[in-house]
């Protein structure tokens, strides 16, 4: 039943992964899913089966609040209340003739009198816990066979996980896992999932592990961004996006999620965590002393031992990485010899007028643009009007509150008016003088009164 479970959750997670994209629209979601509850989808069983878009949108909601987990049924804790010989009865019509459904077989079972009679839910309950269960042509259900990559760096798998809240927003985990040793060559916590997050973490797996041949990710906005296509050209990387409604192609970096689920993040849940300069700290150290140098069960080594077996790895330099992680975009000359890119004007030379050229940048600095022509460099373009230094996609990263001086402004300001008013000294004199007063003012009306008649 528990696998059974699991099969269920990855089929809702299947639907609800891209259709809950933080990064889509509304107008694309509710598009998105009006498409989904029109297809036909093959269901936890094999069947074919329609999916209402109040049920899409309920598995989005869940998904989005508590993860892959969530969307797992609970498992149901009540007694059988069949007897056992008509479920054996039911399971023998079944063998006797495998293209019977369970509604074929609830249709003989009544018309030959069987009672108790088990409802249709029922029988196919029985039939997957056996087995069974099979498409209405007979055939079995579609097996995917374990695929494992031949060589570290043949493949990576890559894809996000949502996570805990750090500093009033939502936290993803960003990861690239390596198919054939299950190492992680790059990971990032970070507020957003997005295409500079993602080719951040990206860039940094290539630094540390070297360059996989192929790279398989899902149909999330960030993956299937232009310029990360540009990358994985330069690179030499080909990138592969997983066909929709087969989550079990990245069936390893999902295994990996619960385990980070179950091994990190509720001990980050007990313990607190302050930004996501913290997160990422402690899940480094999580990953590099704990999950890498764990034996896995199904390889029999650990990560880091399988990935290094055959010693280290290429990695590519700086001179390659820094050319894969720019940005392009093409424009076309205007007959001023100028282009215009994201509100910047920028002149060109005047032999390109009427030409498409490629832009290339730095999404961080968009001050400075390399021009090129057919793949070849035509020198840098010249600045007319800056009104964004940075790309609308090159969003920096939340940054923490700063920490509180402890410095109370008004409460100083107010104790040293208090001080000033208790340490101000008495006026005797002034006090004197005004007795003076008061005795003179006294000896003054008594002379009125001796002389009054």
């Amino acid at each position: 039943m528990e696998d059974r479970h699991r099969d269920i959750g990855l089929f809702r997670y299947s639907l609800a992964r891209e259709a809950g994209d933080p990064q889509l629209s509304k107008a694309d979601r509710g598009a998105l899913v009006r498409a989904l509850a029109a297809m036909d989808h093959a269901g936890p069983d094999g069947r074919r089966v329609r999916v209402g878009r109040s049920t899409l949108d309920r598995w989005i909601r869940t998904w989005r609040a508590g993860g892959f987990e969530a969307l797992c049924p609970t498992p149901r804790r009540a007694e059988p209340h069949t007897p056992p010989a008509v479920l054996d009865l039911a399971a023998s019509l079944k063998r006797e003739v495998p293209k019977r459904t369970a509604a074929q077989v609830l249709r003989v079972m009544t018309e030959a009198g069987t009672t108790p009679c088990p409802s249709e839910r029922t029988i196919q309950r029985h039939f997957a816990r056996l087995g069974l269960n099979v498409r209405p042509d007979g055939s079995p259900p579609q097996a995917y066979g374990r695929y494992e990559a031949q060589a570290r760096n043949d493949r990576w798998l890559g894809d996000a996980m949502h996570g805990p809240q750090v500093g009033g927003h939502k936290a993803y985990l960003l990861a690239f896992l390596d198919d054939h040793s299950r190492l992680l060559p790059g990971y990032r916590w970070c507020s957003s999932e997005d295409t500079i997050r993602m080719e951040q973490t990206l860039r940094a797996a290539l630094s540390a592990r070297g360059v996989p041949k192929v790279l398989l990710v899902d149909h999330g906005s960030a993956y299937r961004d232009a310029q990360l296509h540009r990358a994985c050209a330069v690179l030499g990387i080909r990138l592969v996006h997983a066909r929709p409604y087969t989550p079990t192609t990245k069936g390893k970096v999902e295994r990996f999620f619960e385990t980070a689920r179950s091994g990190f993040v509720v001990e980050l849940e007990a313990r607190g965590v302050a930004d996501l300069a913290e997160l990422n700290r402690l899940f480094g150290a999580w990953v590099e002393t704990v999950y890498h140098r764990r034996r896995h069960s199904e390889t029999g080594a650990t990560p880091l031992e399988r990935f290094m077996a055959p010693g280290p790895p290429e990695l590519p330099s700086a001179t390659l990485l820094h050319e894969a992680f720019l940005w392009s975009e093409l424009r076309t000359v205007s007959k001023s010899a100028t282009v215009s890119l994201h509100a910047n004007s920028f002149e060109v030379d005047a032999a390109l007028v009427g030409r498409r050229v490629e832009l290339v940048f730095d999404p961080f600095d968009m001050t400075a643009i390399e021009v090129r022509f057919a793949g070849r460099p035509m020198g840098l373009a010249v600045p007319v009007k800056i009104a964004a230094h940075t790309h609308p996609k090159a969003r920096p990263e939340a940054q923490p509150a700063p920490a509180p001086t402890g410095i109370d402004y008004l409460g100083l300001v107010d104790r040293r008016r208090e001080a000033e008013l208790l340490g101000r000294p008495i006026g005797y004199a002034a006090m004197s003088e005004d007795n003076e007063s008061d005795h003179d003012d006294h000896e003054h009306t008594g002379d009125e009164e001796d002389l009054a008649p």
